[in-house]
Order: C-alpha cells, then structure tokens, then sequence
C-alpha cells in the first residue's frame, strides 16, 4: 500500500470518528414526528427525516503526503420532509491533537421540501476541540430556486448508530427582493 493511499484511509478514519462524534454530542435541536410540519411564532417550519451520505476522499495535489488536510466529495439522498439529493465539497483540516479538528463544506441539494420544489445550497462549518463539538448548518442567502426562493434557516445534522438525520427550521419568504 503506498503512502497516497495510507494517507487518504486516514483521513477517511479521521474525518468519520471527529464527525460521528460531533453527531452523538450534538444535541442542539430535538427530532420530532416528521408527519408534522410545526410552525412557530416567527413564522419558521419545522422539517425533519433522514439522509444517506457517501464521502469520496480526493487527491490533494500539492500535499499528497499531509493526513492533516483532507478534500472530500459529498453525496446525499434525504428522506422525509426535505426528499432530494446533493453534491457538494468538504475541506478537513486535523490537529495532532486526539479530537481537535475542523471542516468546512458546501453542498447544493435539489428536490422537494414539504412539496415545494427547487434547490438550494448549504455551508457548513464545524470545530471540534478536545472532543467538544460546534457545528453550524445554514441555508447560502438568496439561494433558493424555484418554490423555495427566499428560503432561509438552520440545517442541524445529527448522527446515532452509524444512522443520519437532520432536523430544518426554515423560512420561506418568495416575496422576499432578490
């Protein structure tokens, strides 16, 4: 086994026990029936349901042989309230440190959110530092298309026994200027 792939392994290792982690801690935000859509005083919607995610690690052309950076391929399929599928890109960086690391990614996802149809892009942003978690979800402003121009809110991400789910709190204002 040569050094390249060695390296992109344990990344792979790396990148699922920092996130698996921060998924188990990550308790922000409880999941609810996803047969109900919850409005709430300021007008935001409650989604929910799961997602299967597929990583591809990605050569990283200029430090092949750095298991501290890492590049990755996302693909999804959610379930639920929001069904659709994405791609996206995530940068990893990890620290020497046992559980200190961080990530940041973008991901476009198409599909259908409680009916509504378009797309709609996500950034994420995620520290963990000596096993303690941040994580930070959130819709790109001026990102919807179709039915979903204007949508704005928080994606929280949670992950218990290797299964993902996520739990959306968003707006939906199509009269919003643009």
């Amino acid at each position: 086994m040569n050094l390249v792939t060695t390296n992109a392994k344990l990344i792979i290792v790396a990148s699922v026990v920092l996130w698996s982690s921060v998924g188990l801690s990550y308790q922000a935000r409880q999941l609810t029936d996803s047969s109900k859509i919850h409005k709430k005083e300021n007008a935001m919607i409650h989604a929910v349901g799961t997602f299967d995610v597929k990583l591809t690690p990605q050569q990283n052309p200029e430090n092949p042989n750095d298991p501290s950076l890492g590049r990755m391929t996302i693909e999804k399929q959610f379930h639920g309230d929001l069904e659709g599928t994405s791609k996206g890109e995530m940068l990893t960086g990890m620290s020497a440190v046992s559980g200190s690391g961080a990530y940041v990614a973008i991901e476009k996802i198409e599909g259908a959110l409680n009916g509504k149809k378009g797309t709609f892009i996500l950034q994420h942003s995620g520290t963990m530092t000596r096993g303690v978690p941040t994580m930070n979800v959130t819709v790109v402003p001026d990102s919807g298309s179709g039915e979903l121009t204007g949508l704005s809110g928080q994606f929280g991400i949670k992950i218990e026994g290797g299964k993902h789910s996520y739990d959306f709190e968003y707006a939906l204002n199509p009269d919003k200027e643009q």
